[in-house]
């Protein structure tokens, strides 16, 4: 340290050094809680070194005095000469009283309190939209002012970042091109200037809430990082997904958050903001290359959990849940009841996703309630979300969950009858929100994503059952209509592909195996093939598109896709004979991840066919993408428009979870990494079948 002798601060001093200044602050004559030493003078120590102030007597201190002698004859000091230390005077070294340093430095505070004024109108310049349609459509986004691009990630803004603990955790300033400081929010080594800050929440709030609708975009970033800062930075990291001025932020954001989010976690009790940000994690989780270091799962069930800990299902009943007394207002109420139903939606769609049973609860809380119970109505889109995942929770406890079978499925007969009988109840739910809550698009493609569920359970049927080409033909139309809601108009429509949820990935990863399925067996006679073949080319596209990380899990099952497409024939019809035949190719032999069933079952016979024969190397295949055989699909490509953003690098270790040491059975990503063998069931040929 400049400035000072070394004899007295020097902090490269060894570690006797240390604990020789430990024991004096240990001793009785150095006792904090003692103003006087053992003569009954006053003593007055600096906090470092204890060396003492001009102003300060001292006496009774010779002990830690530096006592080196300079001329005539250069003689160390005795605590060096003990301490077998090297006992030099910096030439620039002089002593500064504590009060004249601390006025100093208030006098310094001062002034930056006074530049941080100047600052507070921040500058703000209309975004560049890609197309009119989406300017005139959706709200203007404020762009970051190009003073603000010229330090934010520099070494120099680094180099000037002051921590001045003005009241705020976490609160810091950055000192501008100008000179002045602007305030900003830090996550270890990530820094963000408020305008930053501001403008990721608009883009949060504009593209992605609308997925997932139940925070309030009127709040200000900074009472969203004093309700909670996971909360804070789970909103700036999933805006920062597609973040144009600076690609490279949620790369840097992503290992932070998921430290700050396990962080949070271990804490005991939890707060009602740390249910939201888990809402949020467990829609768009960090992207990954194997499903078996995907946390969302286990972090949905710890989201209902810590729920229930702290009262949200039984929201007007607070108090029963805290030692404090609770007194929530009505807004407070039904922020909390809002809460509750986006946890049930998001924990319903998280189990149909990875094929699990769900986790929901639907209580009295979610339940209808007559008008004098206003606090307890949810908004009409939270309502339709919430009514389309209810639906979705009956089909998986209706047809995945027979207590005498132990796969959960029932029979052939038992299967035909529900299925007709959810079928009329989706009708009936589509009139419903149709006519009450007028759905957006977004709810519409839930809607759809729903309907699709239901009819994926058709690869369960047994190709003699009597109704096998009906449901493949019910099949068929929820397969499109789901593919053509999600790749329609999106920008008119309200929401755009590549920011949507993971479910709604899931959802069309398994409308494509289903195309894939569809196209290539005795069903393809029946459809029109060319249009098959334009979806599912634009399912591959919408994969590809919603990947933000390169190698992640959407690029790795999109080439597996492709490469599956490809060697089954890229669809084809069969010849025609004189009685049709109805094989067991659309068979699964993987049973058990309910309507899921199909993507793992097709992931495992790409193995198959391509791991088996050398040829499985998703790595070198995903940074050469297989493009699709088929004239049809080559006409089909000029009308779909192909993605303008690249995703950014890898994350280092495609994990930022934490190392995966201890793997579970996966069958999708143990696949994926061609660990282990299936062993495949033998199905008996139908043939001859009308």
């Amino acid at each position: 340290m400049h400035g000072l002798p070394v004899s007295k601060l020097d902090l490269a001093h060894t570690d006797g050094d240390t604990v020789e200044r430990q024991t004096a602050l240990n001793s009785p004559t150095f006792s904090r809680n003692s103003s006087s030493g053992a003569n009954g003078k006053k003593r007055n120590l600096s906090a470092v070194g204890f060396i003492a102030s001009p102003e300060s007597p001292e006496d009774g201190v010779d002990e830690l005095r530096c006592d080196v002698v300079q001329e005539p004859e250069y003689i160390p000091c005795k605590r060096c000469d003990r301490l077998s230390l090297d006992c030099k005077i910096d030439a620039n070294f002089r002593r500064i009283g504590k009060r004249h340093k601390n006025a100093e430095m208030e006098k310094e505070l001062s002034e930056l309190r006074a530049q941080l004024s100047q600052q507070a109108s921040p500058t703000i310049l209309q975004h560049p939209m890609k197309s009119s349609a989406s300017t005139s459509a959706s709200p203007k986004v404020p762009q970051i002012p190009s003073s603000i691009d010229q330090y934010i990630g520099s070494q120099e803004a680094v180099a000037s970042l002051m921590d001045l603990k003005s009241g705020v955790e976490g609160g810091s300033y950055l000192r501008g091109p100008n000179g002045g400081l602007l305030p900003s929010r830090r996550l270890e080594g990530v820094i963000l200037a408020q305008d930053r800050i501001r403008h990721l929440f608009l883009n949060f709030f504009r593209y992605y809430h609308p997925f997932l609708p139940f925070l309030e975009p009127d709040k200000t970033p900074d009472e969203y990082y004093a309700a909670s800062p996971l909360l804070f930075w789970v909103i700036v990291a999933v805006a920062a997904r597609r973040y144009e001025p600076d690609p490279t932020l949620f790369t840097s954001l992503a290992a932070p958050v998921s430290r700050l989010l396990w962080a949070t976690l271990e804490s005991v009790p939890q707060s009602y903001f740390v249910v939201k940000a888990l809402c949020i994690v467990c829609t768009w989780p960090t992207p990954i290359s194997s499903t078996s270091a995907d946390p969302t799962f286990m972090l949905s069930g710890m989201m209902m959990q810590i729920a229930k800990q702290i009262g949200l299902h039984r929201p007007s009943h607070a108090q029963d849940f805290t030692k404090f007394k609770v007194e929530l207002r009505e807004e407070e109420l039904k922020d909390r009841v809002r809460t509750w139903a986006t946890c049930n939606v998001v924990a319903q769609r998280v189990a149909t996703g990875y094929g699990q049973p769900p986790i929901s609860y639907y209580d009295w809380t979610l339940g209808p309630h007559s008008s004098n119970e206003s606090s307890f109505q949810l908004p009409e889109e939270s309502e339709a979300r919430l009514l389309i995942e209810r639906f979705c929770d009956k089909v998986t406890q209706t047809l995945y969950s027979k207590y005498a079978d132990p796969v959960g499925l029932p029979n052939d007969t038992e299967r035909s009858t529900l299925m007709k009988l959810l079928m009329s109840n989706l009708q009936e739910l589509e009139a419903r929100l149709t006519t009450r809550t007028n759905p957006t698009s977004v709810s519409t493609l839930y809607l759809r994503a729903a309907e699709l569920h239901l009819s994926l359970s058709t690869f369960f049927d047994s190709p003699t059952s009597e109704d096998y080409k009906f449901h493949l033909m019910q099949l068929w139309m929820s397969t499109t209509s789901f593919l053509e809601t999600a790749s329609g108009d999106n920008v008119s429509a309200g929401f755009q592909i590549h920011h949507a949820t993971n479910y709604i990935l899931q959802m069309i990863i398994a409308a494509g195996f289903s195309l894939l399925k569809l196209l290539n067996s005795f069903f393809a006679n029946h459809v029109d093939l060319d249009y098959g073949k334009k979806l599912f080319r634009r399912a591959i596209w919408m994969i590809r598109t919603i990947s933000i990380s390169a190698n992640d899990l959407p690029s790795r099952l999109a080439e597996v896709l492709a490469q599956l497409w490809n060697s089954g024939g890229a669809g084809s019809r069969i010849p025609k004979r004189s009685n049709e035949v109805v094989d067991s190719s659309l068979q699964l032999k993987v049973r058990c991840r309910m309507s899921m069933s199909l993507v793992y079952d097709s992931v495992w016979r790409w193995r198959e066919e391509f791991q088996a024969k050398g040829k499985g190397n998703l790595e070198s295949a995903v940074s050469n993408p297989t493009n699709l055989n088929s004239a049809a699909e080559s006409t089909a490509s000029s009308t779909i428009a192909e993605p303008t953003f690249a995703p950014p690098a890898m994350l280092s270790d495609g994990n930022v979870f934490g190392e995966n040491t201890n793997e579970v059975f996966d069958p999708l990503s143990w696949t994926l990494d061609g660990y282990l063998d299936f062993p495949f069931v033998n199905y008996p040929e139908a043939t001859g079948i009308t």
